[in-house]
């Protein structure tokens, strides 16, 4: 008989190995006592118990709290930290920032690795809601790509070593030295960097953003205004993308949301004009919006000046929109807003002496208390790098910026570095500029850092580390203090420049502000004066009408919600990569936004790749034909290309911040091209590729305001039957028997009206519940793991009416292409826990069966891979697990973080990862149901209303997703259920009475007319 394969190892074997000995020799002689005769290869090892005291220790050194007393040793986990308790989750208040992403954020670590972010609702700015970048900033933590040590010339070197060269070389320098920087409001840092700059004072800190707004400084004093969207009935933004990326979305959304939302006890809405030089998330959620070629956006703010104030020059740019758009701003005065995503000074002068006459200062606008998130000087940083190549510069430091991949100058920059004698880079990894840097010190991931932020005049908040730094890493704050002479810690300096803003018992309310993560007051020194904007209303007016037209084929470069600028480590997320952007769906890579008249007439297929020419510069990338594009104009997303991010990141799409421009000493991100179609095709991995919902009216509702007012019960269509005596009733003819639920009922409500499409419950389903990535090609396979998807549907120009002149046939292909110019809707869509789920009959092995509670189960471990569920789905949200992506082989790259024991870190404990070959779905979060109700079942209680939250609804920045207690009549859910019943609430296919516990809200539009498409 044939001996089967053995897979496992007994104790006595591991403990005596030859590799478990090598590893112990190597990695823990100072204190496990082994002892090995010399010259031979034979060694006697600790005994069982220091064996599994060594394998019992694991990783958990690194994952103490790093607030408390280093790790100087291996101490087995039997000695447990005071505050951890294994599967007990604690939580720390800390801050994101990454660009003019900020979040206030409370941590989830687990045995004290963090694993999860959720917004902080104490937060006045955010109020408890979390981009998508910051939600995976989390996995960033564990990055096995980061530099892990001190460096000279990319090899390892001791940080004495380091500080020594440096110090003595910064004494002796000759020439400025610069600090090079992404905007930064900690105003501890800035004080760090002006001690520094005391010690040597001819020091000069220049910020630049990657994605600038120095225009928009310049034209309203030297201040970024702090704008409020809730305050404003009319909002017009020219090309504005502020619930995607623009300035600080995730404030901006709930502001916007607060003035969209309508019930039986409000029906009045906001208004909203768009124009803009490509399809934007913002876009897709007016009410009005006007595609404009990039060219042409300066007059369109001439010509709204025209309209609100009058005087000014004749614009070339007339549209009956914008007439509609300048007559409801006078309309609206001191209860409007207008806002401009341009970086050029004269739009955006413009800009502002149209908000100064609407009144808006001082209502909606408020420059008193301003924006501190972009902070960037384009003409400074202009200045360096000539300075740097002149060789006048005689150190450069670089501290999370790399202006070598995302400036336009990137070759100068290039050029500059090799003149200036000493290069420092603080940069988390060799990225392009910190690999030519002479000495690299790496900085501590912001979740192994203390630091203060302000992201606006008389709001603060706080990080603080929660893990030990995971490599020979230090913060950079305490490298510019050692390096200036002072011998105090970074906390210690924090904490002392917070002894003026905290009032009473310093350390009773330096303890709040640390548990809070927020408080109020300002670090800031007195405003100054404003500073004279350059330009003049007529000067403005002129530098428009007398900008050169457009000529051919032009160029929008903008940001996307997913990867941003690809800065830092963002563009090595393989979370971010594979989120789906909100308009294209499309995921891993950029790609050459197309008009569909011009694919036609150049008889491009999507898939072709494109050489794309500006400014003596090419990229290669393939064409996606892109509905709502401008006519005679392309559009690309920065943040890809790059070279030296990591295995995940590394030469995903192309880089275009070489076809940015420069113009009057500013970022231009827009600029006339060349395309030409190459031999190539590069398939585009959509995670859906259906545009429209071909007249299916109960897959998505919407209706307008107008009809809305007049009579609520007629916004939503419901599927009904006739009765022999003449009556309509709903279709529930049903072969169930119905389920009876004696304590809880899970349900959630989904408005549409407040869905803006941004992703990040996407994210933060992923991250809660240990998703997968996939990668490119399982994309394009049709493979995504995501359990929450975002449907995002465009309207169309043709309906089921045209039968009859058309045929049925050529109606449905015309049915599925989108209008020129489409109105999106939005629909998360996810498993629907249906009462009458049709996924549970089919199952021959009882892996998804129905819960008392109302939830559709899965027992992974019974589940064989038959996919007969999946097929019965109607609505397509189970996804088959056809590989174990954190261990093949053939996903190293894509999964890159978490193909290793550290990326492992982030994984949820409370959840199953899951093997290849079963069946996985959204399970309402059940294990945050089962903690609310064992906390609840403590205290001798049921769950309160909003103690049980999905990460979805949590994640939420708009509050779309509500999520409770269907049998609790005081429950959020329970009520909007009863409330909308009838009027807007309604079922995802309600004719084939599944009766899903998930309820729809129908999306009102506050526009003229509209017809369900």
């Amino acid at each position: 008989m044939q001996e089967s394969p053995k897979y496992w190892k007994g104790i006595e074997e591991l403990e005596n190995s030859p590799e478990f000995v090598k590893t112990a020799l190597t990695e823990f002689a100072d204190f496990l006592p082994v002892k090995e005769a010399h010259g031979s290869s034979d060694a006697t090892v600790a005994p069982r118990r220091d064996f599994l005291k060594l394998m019992g220790f694991g990783l958990a050194a690194a994952t103490l709290a790093s607030c408390e007393t280093p790790v100087r040793k291996a101490i087995p986990y039997l000695n447990k930290p005071e505050e951890v308790d294994p599967g007990i989750a604690n939580w720390y208040a800390s801050t994101y920032f990454n660009g003019a992403d900020y979040n206030s954020v409370l941590v989830k670590t687990r045995e004290g690795r963090p694993i999860k972010l959720e917004g902080n609702p104490e937060s006045p700015i955010t109020r408890g809601g979390l981009s998508a970048r910051a939600q995976a900033s989390v996995l960033d933590l564990y990055d096995s790509g980061r530099l892990q040590h001190f460096a000279i010339k990319g090899q390892k070197t001791e940080t004495d070593r380091v500080d020594q060269e440096i110090r003595t070389k910064l004494a002796a320098v000759t020439g400025r030295i610069a600090i090079v920087s992404p905007t930064i409001i900690s105003p501890s840092t800035k004080k760090v960097i002006a001690e520094f700059a005391s010690r040597y004072p001819n020091t000069e800190h220049v910020m630049y953003d990657a994605n600038s707004s120095s225009a928009l400084l310049q034209a309203n004093g030297g201040v970024l205004p702090a704008y409020d969207f809730s305050k404003a009935d009319v909002i017009v933004s020219l090309g504005a993308d502020f619930l995607g990326t623009w300035l600080s979305p995730i404030e901006f959304a709930p502001q916007y949301i607060t003035n969209r939302k309508v019930s039986s006890e409000k029906r009045s809405m906001s208004r909203h004009f768009q124009f803009e030089p490509y399809f934007s998330l913002t876009g897709a959620n007016a009410d009005v919006r006007v595609p404009v070629k990039p060219s042409e956006m300066g007059a369109v703010a001439l010509a709204l000046y025209n309209e609100v104030v009058g005087g000014g020059a004749t614009s070339s740019f007339n549209s009956p929109q914008l007439k509609k758009a300048a007559a409801e701003l006078k309309a609206a005065r001191g209860k409007s807003l207008v806002v401009s995503g341009s970086n050029d000074l004269a739009v955006q002068t413009l800009v502002a002496a149209i908000n100064q006459a609407l009144g808006n200062v001082g209502t909606s606008i408020d420059l008193t208390k301003p924006s501190l998130v972009r902070q960037g000087d384009d003409a400074k940083m202009l200045r360096l790098i000539n300075d740097m190549n002149a060789g006048t510069v005689g150190a450069v430091i670089f501290y999370h910026a790399n202006p070598v991949y995302n400036h336009p100058l990137a070759d100068k920059v290039k050029t500059g570095i090799a003149k200036v004698p000493i290069s420092i880079s603080f940069n988390d990894r060799l990225d392009e500029t910190g690999s030519l840097c002479y000495y690299a010190c790496p900085d501590h991931n912001y979740l192994e850092s203390w630091n203060d932020y302000e992201p606006k005049r008389g709001y603060l908040s706080l990080a603080q580390p929660v893990i030990s730094p995971l490599f020979a890493t230090r913060q950079a704050q305490d490298s510019l203090l050692t390096w200036a002479g002072n011998p105090q810690s970074y906390y210690n300096y924090l904490r002392a420049n917070w002894r003026g803003v905290l009032s009473g018992d310093f350390q009773k309310a330096w303890d709040t502000a640390v548990h809070d993560g927020v408080a109020l007051g300002s670090m800031l020194p007195a405003a100054a004066a404003p500073i004279a904007n350059p330009y003049s209303i007529d000067q403005a007016i002129s530098a428009i009408t007398s900008a050169p037209k457009g000529s051919g084929v032009e160029l929008a470069l903008y940001e996307k919600v997913s990867v941003g600028t690809g800065s830092r480590a963002d563009a090595n997320n393989p979370w971010l990569q594979e989120l789906p952007d909100p308009i294209s769906k499309a995921t891993w890579g950029n790609y050459v936004a197309v008009p569909r008249d011009m694919a036609i007439a150049n008889k491009w297929e999507q898939g072709d790749v494109l050489k794309v020419t500006a400014n003596g510069k090419s990229i290669e990338l393939p064409v996606l034909v892109q509905p709502g594009q401008p006519k005679g104009s392309v559009s690309i997303a920065i943040g890809y290309g790059r070279e030296k991010a990591g295995r995940v990141g590394d030469g995903v799409g192309a880089n275009t911040y070489p076809l940015a421009v420069i113009r009057n000493n500013a970022i231009g991100y827009f600029t006339n091209v060349t395309l030409e179609k190459t031999d190539a095709r590069s398939p585009i991995a959509q995670t859906q590729t259906h545009h429209t919902i071909m007249d299916r009216k109960p897959v998505v509702q919407e209706s307008t305001l107008a009809q809305y007012i007049r009579n609520p019960k007629e916004v939503t269509e419901y599927d009904k039957v006739a009765t022999p005596d003449g009556l309509e009733k709903p279709n529930k003819v049903s072969l169930w028997q119905d389920y009876e639920y004696k304590n809880h009922h899970w349900g959630m409500v989904i408005d549409l009206n407040s869905c803006i499409g941004c992703g990040a419950c996407v994210l933060g389903c992923q991250v809660e519940n240990n998703v997968a990535v996939v990668g490119k090609q399982e994309v394009i396979n049709r493979r995504e793991m995501h359990w929450l998807r975002i449907d995002r549907y465009y309207s169309s120009d043709h309906h089921k009416d045209e039968f009859e002149t058309k045929g049925k046939l050529a109606t449905y292909r015309a049915m599925e292409d989108p209008s020129e110019n489409p109105s999106v809707i939005y629909q998360p869509m996810l498993c629907q826990h249906c009462n009458h789920a049709p996924c549970e009959t089919v199952c021959p092995v009882l892996a998804t069966t129905h819960s008392s509670e109302g939830l559709n189960q899965m027992t992974y471990n019974r589940c064989v891979g038959t996919r007969y569920c999946a097929n019965n789905c109607p609505y397509k949200v189970r996804r088959f697990n056809w590989f174990s992506y954190y261990s093949n082989e053939k996903f190293e790259n894509v999964n890159g973080h978490m193909f290793t024991d550290l990326g492992r870190m982030v994984l949820n404990p409370d959840v199953t990862v899951r093997a290849r070959g079963v069946m996985e779905k959204c399970s309402f979060c059940v294990q945050r149901i089962q903690l609310g109700k064992l906390e609840a079942k403590k205290q001798k209680r049921r769950p309160k209303d909003g103690e049980v939250v999905t990460a979805c609804a949590q994640s939420c920045p708009t509050q779309a997703i509500v999520f409770g207690d269907l049998r609790d009549p005081n429950s959020r859910v329970s009520q909007i259920t009863r409330r909308e019943d009838g009027e807007r609430g309604f079922h995802v296919l309600d004719a084939i009475n599944v009766q899903p516990n998930i309820t729809y809200l129908t999306k009102i539009r506050n526009v003229e007319e509209v017809r369900n498409a």
